[in-house]
C-alpha cells in the first residue's frame, strides 16, 4: 500500500464569497488560495478546508475528503477492488492527478498527487 496523507475536506458552496467570509468571521480562518468565484482553500490547521461551487466542486452538493498520493491510479483501483466505486477518473487536469471515488458506504474522496513541472 502506497502513503496517504488526509489534506483537505471540500464543501458545497454556492456563493464563494459569502463562505469565504463566513469562516474568516467566525473561525478566524485565513484565505490561502483562490481560484476565481469557484474554488478557495482556507487554512484550517492540519488540513485545508476548500469550498467550491459547482463548477469546481468533485462531487457537487456533498463533503469531499481529499488525499494526496504518491499513486492516484493504485488508490483508484484500491478502493474499487474493495467495494468502492470510481466516479471520475484518473485523469489529469492542469496541476494534478486525479481520481474521484465513492468508499463502500458512499462516502467521496478525491485521490490526487502534483504533476511534475
Amino acid at each position: 500500500m502506497g502513503e496517504y496523507d488526509v489534506r483537505m475536506v471540500v464543501l458545497s458552496t454556492d456563493d464563494l464569497d459569502e463562505s469565504i467570509r463566513f469562516y474568516s468571521e467566525s473561525l478566524g480562518m485565513s484565505l490561502k488560495f483562490r481560484d476565481g468565484g469557484h474554488y478557495a482553500a482556507l487554512d484550517g490547521g492540519s488540513i485545508s478546508l476548500a469550498l467550491a461551487t459547482a463548477v469546481d466542486h468533485p462531487l457537487p452538493g456533498q463533503v469531499a475528503v481529499g488525499i494526496k498520493t504518491a499513486d492516484v491510479d493504485a488508490a483508484a483501483k484500491a478502493i474499487e477492488d474493495s467495494g468502492g466505486a470510481v466516479v471520475k477518473g484518473p485523469y489529469n487536469d492542469a496541476h494534478e492527478r486525479r481520481a474521484v471515488v465513492y468508499d463502500n458506504k458512499g462516502n467521496g474522496l478525491v485521490f490526487y498527487s502534483p504533476l511534475p513541472h
